[in-house]
């Protein structure tokens, strides 16, 4: 059975739209279960469940039959959410008969719901015509396939919305996460490696002749380079291995891969993506045979497909075409693919892969740039050329949007560029309350690109230097000289401000590729400072940089992450004092700096006090922190919606820390991304932080918020909100309160909540 499905899947997968799709999983979930009737219901626009696709019953009914939530068999199994098996359907009080389908004379029924990140898409049925129930491991397999088949439904029927090219265009969302904060409306253009076949957008062809003229001279390319290979090895290889390449030149021919690529052209779609299309699903169907020797052969077929897309791409790469409002869009999107694009033109980053914490991620925030990462449901390769919103606040993508819906982000995009005027005034005061209650603002950075855009934004100083970026973007680890100039460079720049550097934190999302790690749970595994103190000679290397770039500067704090215990502090303090030491008999006249420790697992919060009184500062990474106490991997979409910033768990851990440090009389701050959030600001404030420590972006807004609220006012805040028993209640709390208190344009500084009551 296990194999019947894998292959369902495989097929499923290789379909070209969703009804091909749905026809493959009626006929083979029919075919394996050997029974009579498969049909597959789907959910509509209206809510209703129609029958999409059968194998039994009369085609003439699909479309045609539809059942509203809890009406017939079909909407009971879609109400319940569970599976019906019943012996005998008809007598059943749920059960309603179609004259259409023909169905009366089949006896025996299975349905599943078909459930997608908690939605139900739709009802896989089955029915027989002897009377039976159908036995346990028959209702587990359906169950099983529904499970399996869900995710691959949810991406065919997007894709098949999207595919309708100006014909009945719908309005299309998905889902992914924030990378960077704002909203951006404009053309999507979609970018990829050379020769990834599975990154080719989609394009039609104005002039299809030459467009078969040109799919014609490509293949002549490709052919000549595969002969010259062929000769190249002619005296190293056997008349078998010989044979390949002969076998490869047949494969272009008119009569084999070249004729379907033609026919596709003829109808309009542009020859590189007619060509993946067609090596995809060879591919695929290589892949899915039994025999071995059948089954490699998909790897040559990648290969001849990747030769011949090269120089398919090959005129469009010299003349890439960038639209004044451009939305990037690409399966996983490196530095040097946003390096082509004129920063002017730039509007939105939309990456298939990736999480907030991803390079590109990182360089979005500091350009200022709308981003959504790890959209993996988005059908990238439809959306080339096509108008996209870029919701960076909820990590949402809308595709052709509504007239209503651009609207409603239009008057976000006014309301942002509105509530931002007048924020450049604010560089130069002091962050603090009426009642004169001081609140220092920090930038958390990574890149030089940050320093200048921090400054302008008034930065008071550095509550997080990412120190792993220098080591992200080289092919080897840096050595010591490089790690100081880089280090140098941060240090001087913000100097006489402080600037906090947090040792090498790899690991989890963030793996080296020269130096690999490979787990099953890399959050909970070998990552922050359990790498470096199994190898002090990393650590110490990066210690004594940062040493000697803070010669003659003193505006140096250190400080580690990932602190679950009183030996992990010791043991690094002891490698910091030797380096130091080492240093000044070495003639370096440096002052030891201040060390500190990052809260960011639960283990850490129920230890501050202890934390506390060994260092000089403590500092909470708020994103680590909430999805650790919470269970919930940040960078992953289908459980973003449990990642609750103001979760109160969250929030009594953030009091605990904060009270428990001060009681060792230690410096308490915070460097998630919660601080940089101005309604969260308010209750860090009057929880007691010392510094928020936030993306430069959002530091104006955080100021504005906090220089209208007093110390008093926010406490009162805290009092209540801290009282609640969910995050949506505080959610609901903070917005009555700022409204009662006039405050309500804290919470539109933030845009968390993106769209107006009763949008999408």
């Amino acid at each position: 059975m296990l194999n019947h499905l894998r292959s369902i899947v495989q097929e499923v997968n290789a379909a070209r739209d969703l009804p091909a799709a749905l026809n493959i999983i009626v006929h083979r979930v029919k075919e394996a279960m050997q029974t009579e009737v498969c049909s597959v219901y789907l959910r509509d626009g209206l809510g209703n469940f129609r029958l999409m696709a059968t194998d039994g019953l009369n085609e003439s009914a699909v479309g045609q039959v539809s059942l509203a939530a809890g009406e017939g068999l079909v909407g009971m199994v879609a109400t319940r959410e569970e599976p019906v098996n019943l012996e005998k359907a008809i007598d059943h009080p749920n059960y309603q008969y179609f004259p259409a389908t023909g169905e009366e004379r089949f006896s025996s029924f299975l349905g599943t719901p078909i459930i997608h990140q908690r939605e139900v898409l739709g009802v896989l049925v089955i029915q027989q015509v002897a009377q039976r129930r159908f036995d346990e491991g028959e209702e587990a397999f359906l169950v099983t396939a529904s499970a399996q088949l869900a995710g691959v439904i949810a991406h065919a029927e997007a894709t098949g919305v999207l595919k309708r090219m100006g014909k009945n265009v719908q309005e299309a969302r998905f889902k992914g996460v924030a990378g960077s904060p704002g909203v951006a409306i404009g053309r999507a253009v979609v970018i990829s490696p050379t020769a990834d076949l599975r990154g080719v957008p989609y394009k039609v062809c104005a002039d299809v002749d030459a467009e078969l003229a040109f799919f014609q001279e490509c293949l002549g390319k490709a052919r000549i380079d595969i002969k010259n290979v062929g000769k190249q090895l002619e005296s190293r290889l056997n008349a078998q291995e010989q044979a390949l390449f002969d076998a490869y030149l047949s494969m272009l021919d008119d009569a084999s891969l070249g004729g379907e690529v033609t026919e596709r052209i003829r109808q309009g779609v542009s020859a590189a993506y007619s060509w993946s299309e067609v090596i995809l699903e060879h591919e695929r169907n290589f892949s899915s045979m039994a025999d071995p020797y059948l089954r490699e052969r998909a790897a040559d077929v990648r290969d001849l497909g990747r030769r011949v897309l090269a120089y398919l791409q090959e005129s469009s790469k010299l003349n890439p075409e960038f639209p004044p409002n451009s939305i990037l869009v690409g399966e996983e999107l490196t530095a040097s693919m946003l390096g082509e694009i004129p920063s002017e033109f730039l509007q939105g980053i939309v990456s298939v892969l990736g999480s907030g914490n991803s390079h590109i991620a990182i360089l979005a925030r500091a350009m200022g740039v709308p981003t959504v990462m790890g959209a993996v449901d988005l059908p990238f390769t439809q959306i080339d050329g096509r108008e996209v919103i870029v919701d960076g606040y909820r990590g949402l993508i809308y595709t052709d949007p509504s007239d209503n819906l651009r609207e409603q982000y239009d008057d976000i995009r006014a309301e942002e560029l509105e509530l931002v005027k007048g924020l450049e005034a604010l560089k130069d005061l002091p962050c603090e309350t009426p009642d004169k209650h001081r609140v220092p603002l920090w930038v958390n950075t990574g890149l030089m690109a940050d320093v200048v855009r921090s400054l302008e934004r008034g930065a008071e100083g550095v509550g997080l230097y990412r120190t792993e970026i220098p080591f992200l973007l080289r092919d080897r680890f840096p050595s010591e000289e490089e790690q100081r100039i880089t280090y140098r460079e941060q240090l001087e720049a913000f100097a006489p401000r402080t600037v906090t550097m947090r040792t090498l934190d790899v690991g989890g999302d963030k793996p080296l590729p020269y130096f690999p790690i490979a787990e099953q749970n890399p959050f909970l595994g070998w990552r922050g400072i359990r790498v470096t103190l199994d190898h002090p000679e990393i650590f110490l290397a990066q210690v004594r940089a940062m040493l000697k770039a803070s010669e003659g500067l003193d505006n140096l704090r250190i400080m580690l992450p990932m602190i679950t215990s009183i030996s992990e502090l010791e043991s690094a303090k002891t490698l910091i004092h030797r380096a130091y030491f080492e240093l000044t008999e070495d003639g370096y006249h440096i002052e030891l700096p201040p060390i500190g420790v990052m809260i960011e697992v639960p283990a850490a919060v129920y230890q501050a006090r202890e934390l506390a009184a060994r260092s000089d500062f403590l500092s909470v990474g708020s994103n680590d922190l909430t999805q650790y106490l919470l269970a919930v991997d940040r960078n992953n979409p289908q459980v973003a919606d449990l990642y609750q910033a103001y979760h109160p768990a969250v929030l009594r851990a953030l009091h605990q820390v904060v009270r428990d440090g001060h009681s060792q009389g230690t410096s308490v701050g915070i460097c998630g991304e919660l601080a940089g959030d101005p309604a969260a600001a308010v209750l860090l404030m009057a929880m007691g932080y010392d510094v928020l420590s936030m993306n430069a972006t959002n530091l104006p807004k955080v100021k504005r918020a906090i220089r209208g609220i007093t110390l008093e006012q926010a406490e009162n805040i805290l009092d209540e909100v801290m009282a609640q028993e969910d995050a949506e209640s505080v959610n609901l709390c903070l917005e009555r309160l700022l409204a009662d208190g006039g405050y309500t344009r804290y919470l539109a500084l933030s845009r968390k909540d993106g769209l107006k009551s009763g949008s999408h």
